[in-house]
């Protein structure tokens, strides 16, 4: 008897798995994805600089801290009058980083063998400023003077646009009419119609970022002054697209 009842119970348990799988099975006409194109559209667009960004530092050294200090505040100053000179303003030179630290001057190839005594111990000290130039004309005139005026340290010149609202709004139009036509240039090759707009993804970066495509120094003006030239840059979008099928 027991035997029998462990049977039923095993039929019972099987059949109710086999009705809950049923229950979960989609019906055949159902249809949750429907059939569809994804594109994805794209958008170049061209800009020309009309302000800079720059690294300018002074970097000093001694064996007596205040010495290394002083001689720094010194070329930092004259650095600082010379821009203004040339009428960069005020709120366009921001300190970035200044640090004082010891070193050991080991020279270029380390330790000397069998030496007993490291080297004095000596102090840098180094003060950076992030100027931003709004006049490209002058650029090369400001990197020049600045370097006769005690700076020793310039890096990282970044051109860019300061107002890209309108080129953005402009590249993410044609990059959805570029996406648009891509769909009904691939449904008319299927032979099928192209239905309604199922989702859309626009996305792409704020900064646009330079083409190196000029050979040489286009914006060296004279020979006294530091070359520059601002070239182009490019800032894309993508807008990433799916259309119905009708």
């Amino acid at each position: 008897m027991k035997h029998n009842s462990l049977k039923i119970l095993a039929v019972i348990v099987l059949l109710s798995v086999v009705l809950s799988a049923c229950g979960t099975i989609p019906a055949a006409n159902s249809n949750p994805c429907p059939p569809s194109i994804s594109v994805t559209g794209r958008s170049d667009i061209f800009l020309t600089p009309d302000i800079a960004y720059v690294y300018i530092g002074v970097h000093t050294e001694s064996e007596n801290v205040a010495d290394a200090l002083n001689e720094n505040n010194a070329q930092s100053q004259s650095i600082s009058s010379t821009l203004e000179e040339l009428g960069v303003a005020k709120e366009d030179v921001q300190t970035s980083a200044f640090n004082i630290y010891p070193f050991q001057d080991y020279g270029p190839f380390g330790p000397t063998p069998g030496a007993t005594e490291d080297p004095p111990t000596k102090y840098a000290v180094d003060n950076t400023v992030f100027v931003t130039v709004r006049d490209l004309s002058k650029l090369g005139h400001i990197l020049d003077s600045v370097v006769r005026n005690g700076a020793n340290s310039i890096h990282n010149v970044e051109f860019d646009v300061e107002d890209k609202t309108e080129a953005l709004a402009q590249a993410r139009k044609e990059a959805i009419e570029n996406g648009r036509s891509l769909a009904e240039e691939m449904a008319q090759a299927a032979n099928i119609s192209l239905g309604d707009l199922i989702s859309l993804s626009v996305h792409g970066s704020d900064n646009a970022q330079p083409l190196y495509m000029e050979k040489g120094l286009g914006g060296m003006r004279a020979a006294s002054e530091v070359p520059t030239s601002a070239g182009q840059l490019v800032l894309t979008m993508y807008a990433e697209m799916n259309f119905e099928i009708k």
